[in-house]
Formats: structure tokens, sequence, C-alpha cells
């Protein structure tokens, strides 16, 4: 595995993956690094909890529109109010397999409905049942009230096409830092840092693996 991995352009567009070249935009790198549509991607989400800890979980990407990250949730989850109380979170995607990591921090945001609606529909139809059916109730109940509550679920609705129920909500992460991590085993790992300034442009800076 060498220090440069596919995806890296330099900051005039070349494309040459000079491991001491800055790409210009992050977002773009970002967009080389992530899988097309439809390929599913995990991610850690990390907000602010309302005790002031750190809280993480592992979520869905639903989208990268080329400038933000959208994730969706339902609207009584703990991430919800966290993200409501304090508008910032931390997205970590880690591609083992590649030696590569991207963290992503920035603002948070409401997705519109149709944003909202358009993530429902591309979920699978587990996930789609689960949005309706997986609230805390339920989650405190004994295996059997579990799978019958499901079981009674999908036998109700076999047929039609689920919209999503009025807890989905959906939230996107407009980046503020953007930090692009790569393995090797011939060189020292490196991270490359980016800051956006108040301008909207990008600063860049490496740091140690």
């Amino acid at each position: 595995m060498t220090s440069v991995l596919p995806g890296e352009v330099t900051a005039d567009g070349s494309g040459s993956g000079s491991a001491s070249a800055a790409p210009a935009d992050p977002l773009a790198l970002a967009v080389s690094w992530l899988p097309g549509t439809g390929a599913p991607v995990t991610m850690t989400l990390s907000t602010i909890g309302l005790d002031g800890y750190p809280s993480a979980r592992t979520v869905l990407l639903s989208a990268f529109d080329g400038e933000r990250l959208h994730f969706h949730t339902d609207s009584r989850s703990r991430k919800a109010a966290e993200v409501a109380a304090v508008p910032r979170a931390t997205a970590t995607i880690v591609w083992p397999e590649t030696a590569r990591q991207l963290v992503v921090t920035g603002d948070v945001a409401p997705d519109t409905d149709q944003e909202a609606r358009a993530a429902y529909a591309a979920r699978t139809h587990y996930l789609q049942v689960l949005a309706w059916v997986n609230d805390h109730p339920l989650a405190a109940a004994e295996d059997d009230v579990r799978r019958a509550t499901w079981a009674a679920f999908i036998a109700e609705h076999r047929d039609a096409v689920l919209d999503p129920p009025d807890t989905w909500v959906g939230y996107a992460i407009t980046p503020v830092r953007m930090l692009f991590w790569r393995g090797a085993t011939d060189a020292p790992s490196n991270r490359l840092a980016f800051e956006r300034d108040g301008d909207g442009t990008w600063t860049s800076e490496r740091w140690p693996g």
C-alpha cells in the first residue's frame, strides 16, 4: 500500500496524486472517495450530548450532494434532541480495506420535507418498517412482543407502498472542517486537514497520521 491513494487531485486539478500537493477543493475530494448513488455507507455520527458529554452512534449516510452530508432519524431520538440544542456534529466514515478515513465536522440544519421523503423512499423495506415500529415502548418490550408487533405490521401493510411516518426527519451537515486520513505500509500515515474560512474558501494543512 502506498501513501497516495486514487482520487486525490492536485491543487491545479492535474490529478497527479502527488503526496505533497493538496487538492484545492475538499468537497470534490470527498466526492471521489465516497461511492456512487445507491451504495450503502455507514458513518459514526457524533453530537454534543445534553449532559455536555460527546454522544456517538452509527447511522446511514443518506446522501452526499457535493456540499452537505445528509442523515435521517426519528424526531424522538436522542440525536434529534441533541442537534436541536446544539446544531453541530461530526461524521466519521472509515474504509478499512483501502486504509482511508474521512472526518467531517460542521453545522447541522433540517432537511426539506422533499429531501426527507426521498431518503425514506430509498431505504430498504426493512428500514422503512423500522422507522414505523421502532419506538421506545417497543424497545423495552420482551422479544416475543417485539417480534409479534413487527409481524403484525408486516401483515397489515403487506402490499402497501409505505410513506414515512410523521416522526421521520432528516438533517444535513454543512462542513466547516474536513480531515482525510490515508494509511500506508511504506510511509507514515498522514491526515490532510481542511478548514473553511469565513468567506467560504478553504485552507489546508497536513497533519501527522
